[in-house]
């Protein structure tokens, strides 16, 4: 990992989003170089299923040696944000030194299953408040010696896969790195604008949301976007308009050693999105697990020979494997819309006494709704294709609930050595 070199002593870094994840871990960084940290966020009160609050992150980033202000700021509103940066500058000293805007929101549904809140919650949070909160701080900024705004957003790869699947997202993260464009050319010398984005998927809380059980296995720690942030705050002023990528920039900085970021070191990782190109030790890795990283537009190729009844032993397996146990803790309908050989409408009642399988819509409305390909689908059930991959390549497609489609992976594990 990346030593602290001091440098951020006594500097003022306003941080959106700083509660947990990400955010915290970039703020708990800067605090061991003696920095005074904003904390800018929702959480004041413990969330349900989210640990920590700006309260909680005031005193870990105390313990780790700097200075804290908590602040409850929902970006969307243009008041808090204000609020906010003039606390600051009136605790600590007139000026703000570095803008983390990290705050973001996620929604991984295409067009037609986006509903307008999602939109405009991933408008105004990505977007609309990364560019607020910039507007806010840059005056403070101006009078800073360090003056760097970070944003936690991808680089402008606009290969249609990306847009495909989650275009409303796709444009509100876009809008984050948009920001470093324009912002990074209109405030050339005096502040440095770039954006910060991750080779790996990250372990984070949203990550569990996302992807289920057992994806951390699959993820870095927050630790390497820490890292990789406290070296752009090493960089001049002049260091700007910049798309980094984590690891390229910690090499770089003669790291040689990613395993310690790994949250399990040696496992395959998934890559992030918007990224075409992926290291070639994660597809290594990962080809040496049987999964599948690659997450480029696959080119058209002709339908592979038919699986002779594949599909239909796989249910035939699944149906063996049910138990009223596994029917009692799932309480869920999954329909299966499979493409290709053996494919068509197929049903799994995890809802009925017993369980049941069966071709054809099932006869109570199907909770969760996943469409894929024959081939894919036989190689999730046995293990060879993740499901959590599948999904962030636009193998898988889901409708329904996404809580009920989690723990449909659970059940699946429980097939691998069977199929």
């Amino acid at each position: 990992m990346l030593p602290n070199t001091g440098k951020l002593a006594g500097c003022t870094v306003f941080i959106t989003g700083a509660s947990r994840g990400i955010g915290k871990a970039i703020a708990l960084k800067a605090a061991k170089d003696g920095a005074n940290i904003v904390i800018a966020a929702k959480t004041a009160q413990a969330h349900p299923k989210l640990p920590g609050t700006i309260y909680t992150a005031a005193e870990e980033i105390k313990a780790a040696g700097g200075k804290a202000l908590p602040c409850i700021v929902d970006v969307r509103d243009e008041e808090q944000i204000s609020s906010a940066v003039e606390k600051a500058v009136e605790k600590f000293g007139g000026r703000i030194d570095i803008l983390v805007n990290n705050a973001s929101a996620i929604s991984l549904t295409n067009t037609l299953e986006t509903p307008t809140k999602k939109v405009d919650l991933m408008m105004n949070v990505n977007t609309r408040g990364t560019y607020l909160t910039s507007k806010a701080c840059i005056p403070y900024l101006k009078k800073s010696k360090v003056a760097h705004i970070l944003n936690l957003s991808p680089p402008l790869n606009l290969n249609p896969l990306w847009f495909k699947q989650h275009c409303a997202y796709t444009i509100a993260k876009y809008g984050m790195s948009m920001c470093v464009l324009g912002m990074a050319e209109e405030f050339k010398g005096e502040i440095a604008v770039n954006a910060l984005w991750p080779k790996t998927a990250i372990h984070t809380a949203a990550m569990d949301m996302l992807g289920g059980s057992g994806v951390e296995s699959q993820c870095r720690k927050v630790d390497i976007m820490a890292d990789a942030a406290y070296c752009i705050f090493k960089k001049p002023k002049s260091f700007t308009g910049n798309f980094i990528i984590d690891e390229n920039i910690l090499k770089e900085e003669g790291i040689k050693n990613f395993d310690v970021y790994a949250v399990t070191p040696g496992h395959p990782l998934l890559p992030d999105f918007f990224l075409d190109e992926q290291p070639a030790m994660v597809t290594k890795k990962a080809d040496s697990y049987g999964a599948v990283p690659e997450l480029k537009e696959e080119k058209t190729q002709p339908p592979p020979k038919a699986r002779s009844g594949a599909v239909e032993e796989t249910f035939r397996i699944v149906k063996d494997s049910l138990s009223d146990d596994i029917v009692k803790a799932t309480q869920a309908v999954y329909q299966f819309e499979l493409s290709g050989e053996d494919g068509g409408t197929w049903f799994l009642d995890l809802k009925s006494k017993g369980g049941n399988v069966g071709y054809g819509e099932p006869s109570d409305q199907a909770d969760v709704v996943m469409s894929m390909s024959t081939d894919d689908f036989v190689k999730m059930f046995s293990g060879k294709l993740k499901p959590t991959m599948a999904f962030m390549s636009g193998k898988l497609k889901i409708k329904g609930n996404m809580a009920l489609a989690i723990k449909l992976e659970k059940l699946m594990n429980q097939m691998n050595s069977k199929l």
